[in-house]
């Protein structure tokens, strides 16, 4: 590729220096012709997209449909600096052969590393044990919960996703039993992930810790349902930093609320929940606002491999991180 013109579109500018710190912006200045402007709205990437050959998109970037993509004379790729493409592409992009790349490898860290610590937490029944020991103040007259400790734990992974298949990878250190539900893994593949493929009821079963990784697709919904809740061990927890709609959470309220089972909730249905739910106030609960994701200076990582991409792209060499419409199939 000759030397190529890019441009960031995003909802909002300020979001550049979150994404791109100044070393990320030399290294993708040496490769392209970098906009002045950040392309913030649906009108003002059509003003700007006809000069356009790269365009590094963000949160709340336009959507790319046949009428943008009529000004986009010279798109040859779109570089996603954030996780789901899904929000901003259509099939027009791949018809008019646009490549399209995303950063959703690097989104999926923060949210394993949140979930390990949120599975270990579980184990050892910390929260719990916070909450009872703030209510005495003392070493004596009250005891532990139980069980607790991570010993032997068996942890049910739902959803072979980045984020799936990354926890897996970071709870191999630990005396831990890793049971998977996957429908597109099987057993041998599953071995070889560190983990022991299982039907959703069986893990439900078998596990102490359940936490979701599965993409929200409309066969997904609900699908942590009543029965799946009703079969998991008293005092089992569920994890879920995938999509809210992937649990039926009435059903988990009331398993909740009654005592009998544990929350870690980082997305809900809805999101947020209402400020009456009884879920913000259930002893066994702990609500999150959606923090799992890459925040702060995690967000660096999905600007460097966003210039990464470029990088490939202008060398003539394959994407990393290419995105195809059959992959939006199984995929968030």
């Amino acid at each position: 590729m000759t030397r190529p013109t890019a441009a960031f579109a995003m909802r909002d500018a300020a979001l550049l220096p979150d994404l791109f710190g100044d070393d990320a912006l030399a290294r993708l200045r040496a490769v392209a012709d970098v906009a002045p402007d950040v392309l913030t709205s649906t009108a003002a990437a059509a003003e700007a997209l006809g000069d356009v050959d790269v365009l590094v998109t963000g949160w709340g970037a336009p959507r790319l449909d046949d009428d943008l993509l009529r000004r986009a004379r010279r798109l040859r790729a779109v570089v996603h600096a954030a996780g789901s493409v899904k929000p901003i592409v259509t099939p027009a992009v791949w018809e008019r052969g646009v490549l399209v790349s995303s950063a959703a490898a690097a989104n999926a860290q923060p949210v394993a590393e949140y979930t390990l610590a949120m599975v270990l937490l579980a184990g050892k029944r910390v929260l719990e044990a916070a909450d009872v020991f703030a209510a005495h103040r003392s070493f004596g007259g009250w005891e532990l919960p139980r069980p607790m400790g991570n010993h032997g734990l068996t942890v049910g992974v739902v959803g072979a996703s980045r984020i799936g298949r990354q926890v897996i990878r970071l709870l191999e250190p630990f005396d831990v039993e890793v049971l998977l539900h996957d429908p597109w893994v099987d057993s041998r593949a599953a071995r070889a992930l560190g983990a022991t493929a299982v039907t959703l009821d069986d893990l439900a079963r078998a596990s102490d810790v359940v936490t979701v990784h599965a993409p929200d697709l409309p066969e997904t919904y609900r699908m942590i349902g009543a029965r799946q809740l009703a079969r998991m061990p008293d005092a089992a927890t569920l994890v879920n930093t995938a999509r809210g709609r992937l649990v039926d959470t009435p059903a988990l309220t009331r398993e909740v609320v009654s005592g009998r089972l544990r929350a870690v909730l980082d997305v809900t249905d809805p999101e947020p929940l209402p400020a009456e739910h009884p879920l913000f106030d259930a002893p066994g609960a702990l609500l999150t606002p959606h923090v799992a994701g890459s925040l702060g200076n995690e967000l660096r990582r999905l600007g460097d491999l966003a210039v990464r991409e470029v990088e490939l792209l202008v060398a003539g060499r394959p994407l990393e991180h290419e995105v195809r419409p059959e992959h939006l199939t199984r995929t968030a």
